[in-house]
């Protein structure tokens, strides 16, 4: 039996994907961007909003090390001795949205604002059936 893999949500970035992306909304009428996608416009009120890739590279914005177990439903080790500390901020992407988002590098050593990042799509936890559960993170982008 093979493992199969599926995103947490429908909509939230390109999967199957060689080179996944975030998906989110843009306004007809302004231009606003918004993510996750949403069918109307939180600057304008219209209702005429198209789904568009927002890329897979950004900026980080801001940050902090989550190093406690997070409130229910967390879904991760219930011990807080197998409990591992993870980044979490905002990366802003090119079109200027800022998107909250789990980070890859946990310490504070290893994050600075203004740093380039890359979307990347990892495991969550495996569901009942042995299938992997996918989200989204960013890591530090590395200089080729």
């Amino acid at each position: 039996m093979s493992v199969q893999s599926q995103p947490i949500a429908d909509n939230l970035f390109t999967w199957p994907a060689e080179s996944p992306e975030l998906l989110g909304s843009r306004c007809r009428r302004c231009g606003e961007h918004a993510f996750p996608a949403q069918p109307d416009c939180r600057s304008c009120s219209a209702s005429d909003s198209e789904t568009v890739a927002l890329g897979n590279r950004g900026t980080l914005w801001t940050w902090t090390v989550q190093s406690f177990l997070p409130k229910p439903p967390y879904a991760g080790p219930a011990e807080p001795e197998h409990f591992i500390p993870y980044g979490v901020g905002y990366v802003e992407m090119p079109c200027g949205l800022r998107v909250e988002a789990r980070l890859k590098p946990n310490t504070p050593e290893s994050l600075r604002i203004g740093m380039p990042m890359k979307l990347i799509i990892e495991p969550l936890y495996r569901d009942t059936d042995g299938n992997d559960v996918l989200i989204f993170a960013f890591d530090a982008e590395t200089e080729a």
